[in-house]
């Protein structure tokens, strides 16, 4: 069993890499979530992800980072998972109106 951390590299930051995402990556809907994803470029060893909750819906930051924390939170536990896939570059969008457990 691997560790469960959520490292600096894990994390989706470099705007180039963001926009290319959301131009050349597939998506599907898993309610209260949409998944855009695509593989990641050959240096990239480990799969990046980024967490989205829209201001529309949420007003209060509180409730903004409580669901991203939520969200990172399960990713960490269970990112064991992925390991056998490919490099990913993966972006998870929350788009439920109301916080749900």
């Amino acid at each position: 069993m691997g560790k469960f951390t959520f490292k600096k590299e894990e994390r989706l930051s470099k705007e180039k890499t963001i926009q290319e995402l959301f131009d050349k990556g597939s998506s599907f809907y898993f309610f209260p979530f949409k998944v855009i994803f695509m593989p990641a470029p050959p240096p990239g060893a480990c799969h990046q992800v980024m967490f989205r909750v829209s201001k529309k819906s949420f007003s209060r930051a509180v409730d903004r980072n409580l669901l991203k924390r939520r969200m990172r939170e399960s990713y960490r536990l269970n990112k064991n998972l992925l390991a056998e896939s490919p490099a990913l570059i993966i972006a998870y969008i929350y788009n439920a109106k109301e916080i749900l457990t």
